[in-house]
């Protein structure tokens, strides 16, 4: 189940008498990059009971009989064994030191115990291995860094790898994506346990976010992976790439691949840990995420090259993955990389805050509120008028003693949308340096709580 479901589904084992919900093990092996291997530590090991986060007790275990070294060259010295896991009623395995080697015999059969023994068991980042190595996620949903996931489907096949997830949980197996991810997923035990309260308590002690809505696909590099040199479908996908300026679909991949669409699929999702479709729609974002920031292409060219059938289907996609228009993302790449002299620095507080100025009027725009309108003042020495949402009451008058000034909206073009037309020009937009609305590409609404 991912992480924004709003169930949690129920383990399918009861905990065993030896075991305790509140006692956590933490798995490390030598090799584990520090990070990762800190989040369960923080997250478990700190008594937080004054800022109302209830108390787990840590138990660090030693996954093999060797110096415990860091990435960085720390040794750490682990105070339990394997034997402790048969304490624990959660286990955490937070890494593992590469996804090329096994890990260790009595490591997987201590796993294995645990479950068998009603323990949820946790695999954060590159710990999803081990569990794939003793089993525990055949037949199951779960995640691992995008970078990663690939190989983790293609060694495991019967593990539903879905790159996509900052965690998904399946009841009692837990997994996440890379680094941070972790960091989501001990909240999310700690919410499930405890209820939001006391997560929202850790989180602010943390300083992170209670919950982070999307997930890993922002993140995701979908080019050729490494591994796919050798398999047959390498050639579908690399003539995809090549051909991304013209209009096709799977159904054509598939047929390049002499293969059905159910199997193509299969196969495709085996080989690269994604649905072909999305791969294809994420390849054309890519695509036009570059032309965008090399090329002075309108919004539609970039559409026609990058193989979408409209504009609006691009600025859909573009949106949904990116969080940013495209027209936003080329204006925010080229303020914050400028091509010209002083005056397109990005560094000045008067160009950026009428970014910031025409952003929130789009916002105003987009909620489509005549009843609203809202004023922003400027900067002392900023000569421009304060910005109004056309139609509201009182747009056409002057703010702090300037005369009235009206804003004339051109009419929309065919085919967009029609908040676009009150869209207003800075001179620079007029000369055709930075069309559209500014904004940070990649960026969200953050969630409540």
């Amino acid at each position: 189940m991912s992480q924004d479901s709003t169930t949690v589904p129920e383990t399918s084992r009861k905990l065993s008498g030896r075991r305790r919900r509140e006692i956590v093990a933490v798995l490390l092996f030598s090799g584990g990059p520090i990070f990762e291997s800190s989040i369960p530590l923080s997250v478990f090991g700190i008594d937080r009971q004054d800022a109302g986060v209830p108390r787990y007790r840590l138990l660090v275990c030693a996954g093999e009989d060797v110096p415990l070294r860091t990435t960085g060259g720390l040794e750490l010295t682990a105070p339990y064994g394997l034997e402790a896991l048969s304490r624990a009623g959660t286990v955490v395995v937070p890494a593992w030191r590469s996804i090329t080697q096994p890990p260790p015999a009595a490591a997987l059969d201590a796993l294995r115990r645990a479950h068998e023994e009603g323990a949820r068991i946790v695999g954060l980042c590159t710990g999803a291995f081990v569990l794939a190595a003793a089993g525990l996620l055949d037949g199951r949903p779960a995640t691992t860094h995008w970078m990663y996931a690939p190989t983790l489907a293609k060694r495991y096949p019967s593990v539903h790898v879905d790159p996509r997830e900052l965690f998904v949980d399946d009841g009692d197996v837990l997994t996440s994506a890379g680094t941070a991810a972790g960091i989501d997923l001990c909240l999310h035990i700690v919410r499930t346990d405890h209820g939001a309260d006391a997560a929202g308590a850790l989180a602010r002690r943390l300083v992170v976010p209670p919950r982070r809505s999307g997930g890993q696909e922002r993140y995701l590099d979908r080019s050729l992976p490494e591994e796919i040199g050798a398999d047959p479908l390498a050639e579908v996908v690399a003539w995809a790439l090549e051909h991304l300026h013209e209009q096709f679909d799977v159904e054509a991949l598939a047929a390049r691949a002499y293969m059905s669409r159910r199997t193509f699929d299969r196969r495709f999702r085996s080989l690269t840990g994604s649905a072909p479709l999305q791969w294809l729609i994420t390849q054309r974002v890519l695509q036009a995420q570059r032309l965008l920031e090399t090329s002075d292409y309108s919004v539609d060219e970039v559409a026609g090259r990058c193989g979408f059938r409209s504009p609006v289907a691009l600025r859909g996609h573009f949106r949904r993955q990116l969080g940013s228009s495209p027209a936003a993302y080329r204006a925010a790449y080229r303020a914050r990389r400028p091509q010209g002299g002083p005056a397109e620095r990005p560094d000045r507080p008067d160009r950026l805050e009428r970014l910031e100025r025409l952003e929130r009027l789009e916002r105003l725009e987009r909620a489509d509120r005549p009843d609203r309108a809202e004023v922003i003042e400027p900067r002392v020495g900023d000569h421009s008028l304060p910005l109004r949402r056309p139609g509201a009451p009182g747009a056409s008058t002057g703010h702090s003693g300037h005369p009235p000034h009206h804003h004339h909206a051109p009419h929309p073009e065919p085919g967009k949308p029609e908040s676009d037309a009150y869209a207003p020009r800075l001179p620079e937009q007029a000369a055709g340096r930075v069309p559209g609305r500014p904004s940070l590409p990649g960026q969200r609404e953050r969630p409540v709580g």
